[in-house]
């Protein structure tokens, strides 16, 4: 089994009665789990003090033992305020000797894409211990994807997706929508050509999706990829004024803008049934008719 270190960066974990179940739940498969006190932390709506979530990240560099998994308590805001302070340089040296699987995402994509532009370090997108483990019904489809990305070296995930019909192969990456344009003009957002990027979001109206796929867009980022992945954009409601415009509206208009080929439908992001991503590691995407798959390799995996 593994030990699992908890990090906590960004927002407070009002539920603490989830936090405690995610625990409870990890331990019972056999796992350790480990700075627990970062569940309880609290300042106003940050999980604890700057200088306690920027230690949960710079003490990573000096984490001992092998096999550790390193998960995100929740997401929220705050992770931003730290990325001038993180040890970048001391991360990456750490990785490169024997790379913790961390795992989170939301709010953490910009802890991730620093680390993947800082020195192409591989993290996983996916579950966190609040709102996944600690659901009161663990989806199954998401914990069996987790632990699939974190013990096979290759896996390929298979989904009825909607898009032109494609192949295409390079680094797989992206995250939260909203994180990843935050991070546009800043030293954050890696600069990756050819790549695969997937995307997703949460409580985001479908213009405001459009928006932040077209100001990446008119940053450059879309047009110097192989393919866009689009994931899941829960939480949204389409009204009157809309008059029809919905995300499959977004989707049709976006394809019409891009030279590159956009495959939506991925279960990936903020809803309880997620697959588990390597953002970093090599993928090909391949989509033809109604199915979609992605062939991830080269990513860190547990000693078995």
């Amino acid at each position: 089994m593994s030990l699992i270190h908890l990090i906590a960066p960004s927002g407070y974990c009002i539920n603490q009665v989830a936090a405690a179940r995610g625990v409870e739940r990890l331990e019972a498969a056999g796992h350790q789990v480990e700075n627990r006190e970062a569940i309880l932390r609290r300042e106003q709506r940050f999980a604890g003090t700057e200088q306690a979530r920027l230690a949960d990240i710079n003490s990573l560099a000096t984490l001992e033992g092998q096999n550790r998994i390193v998960m995100a308590v929740r997401g929220g805001y705050g992770a931003s305020r730290l990325l001038e302070d993180i040890d970048w340089s001391a991360l990456v040296a750490r990785q490169q000797q024997d790379p913790l699987l961390i795992c989170g995402h939301s709010d953490f994509t910009a802890i991730q894409m620093g680390l993947l532009a800082a020195g192409n370090v591989i993290t996983f997108s996916g579950p966190m211990l609040a709102g996944n483990f600690g659901a009161e019904t663990l989806d199954a489809f998401t914990e069996y994807h987790f632990w699939q990305a974190l013990r096979n070296p290759v896996f390929t995930l298979e989904w009825n997706g909607e898009g032109p019909a494609c192949q295409a192969s390079g680094t797989l990456w992206g995250g939260n929508l909203a994180m990843l344009v935050s991070l546009i003009g800043t030293p954050w957002l890696p600069t990756i050509e050819n790549g695969i990027l997937v995307v997703e979001d949460i409580n985001e109206h479908p213009f405001r999706v459009e928006r932040m796929l077209l100001q990446l867009h008119y940053a450059g980022v879309l047009n110097r990829q192989q393919a866009i992945v689009l994931g899941s954009f829960s939480g949204v409601a389409a009204n009157d004024y809309d008059a029809g415009y919905d995300l499959q509206s977004m989707c049709r208009y976006l394809r019409s803008r891009l030279h590159v080929p956009v495959i939506s439908g991925l279960d990936f992001g903020h809803e309880p049934r997620t697959v588990t991503l390597p953002l970093g590691a090599q993928a090909t995407l391949v989509h033809h008719g109604a199915t979609s798959t992605l062939t991830v390799s080269g990513h860190p995996v547990l000693n078995t």
